[in-house]
């Protein structure tokens, strides 16, 4: 069955393959479906695909290479992903990394929660211990984005390994919580702020400063994790500096 797009057509055919290239599905190198399968494929005009296909082009995703049509750019410019971006694509049964990506540093520690803002959004009060979960995610080799989850203690009851060091494996920790409550888990609008990195940050994301008064801005951005009962997570990306200019540059 043909997919039919909405909206304004070539966009979505766009978005859809944009989202393949993030993902990973498809890989520098790798080329496109022609303009007929692509066209029979939305059900759309070969116009339309034209338009989608000029828009990966600008936005330096995918090149033409005459005989063999239009292809993934080797070195594709990909925003990094946020962690509900990383959620989403695990779910939808993408890898768990994109391109050139890994993680370091896994800690998994039960901790008082000092701060007041997660405080509020988890629903539990000051200095209630909270697990938290933490890793580097790297592009290429290179620290790009802390991801931090502060995880409600109720989800322990259900998910007994949250507390585990290292990877956790392929599936989600939401994924095994819906199964084993039935309960659904939903996001919240992405929440972004700039901030002045800590000391902590700064050494994760192995920034080295040769004045130590220096103060270095971050992007955070926040989500907040409920089901039925209320907040189950805050998951907490801390970026690089200059990392989101980077990606759209």
């Amino acid at each position: 069955m043909a997919y039919r797009s909405s909206g304004s057509g070539y966009a979505d055919v766009a978005s859809h393959f944009r989202q393949l290239i993030s993902d990973g599905e498809l890989k520098p190198g790798d080329g496109l479906p022609s303009v007929d399968d692509i066209r029979q494929q939305f059900d759309v005009s070969a116009k339309t695909v034209s338009r989608a296909l000029k828009v990966l082009k600008d936005e330096g995703l995918a090149a033409s290479r005459g005989g063999l049509g239009t292809v993934v750019t080797e070195r594709p410019r990909v925003a990094p992903a946020s962690g509900a971006a990383r959620v989403d694509r695990v779910r939808r049964g993408g890898p768990n990394y994109a391109p050139g990506e890994t993680s370091t540093g896994h800690t998994a520690m039960l901790r008082s929660c000092a701060d007041p803002v997660i405080a509020r959004r988890l629903d539990v009060e000051p200095h209630d211990e909270i697990v938290i979960r933490r890793r580097v995610f790297r592009q290429d080799g290179v620290a790009k984005v802390i991801g931090i989850e502060f995880i409600h203690p109720r989800v322990l009851a259900v998910v007994s390994d949250l507390l585990k060091q290292g990877p956790r494996g392929p599936v989600h920790w939401h994924a095994e919580y819906e199964q084993a409550t039935g309960k659904k888990i939903h996001g919240s609008p992405e929440l972004r702020a700039a901030r002045h990195a800590t000391r902590g940050e700064l050494g994760l994301l192995e920034i080295e400063l040769p004045d130590a008064d220096v103060a270095v801005p971050v992007l955070v951005t926040h989500v907040v994790y409920h089901d039925e009962d209320g907040p189950v997570e805050v998951m907490e990306d801390v970026c690089m500096p200059g990392l989101w200019h980077e990606a759209s540059a």
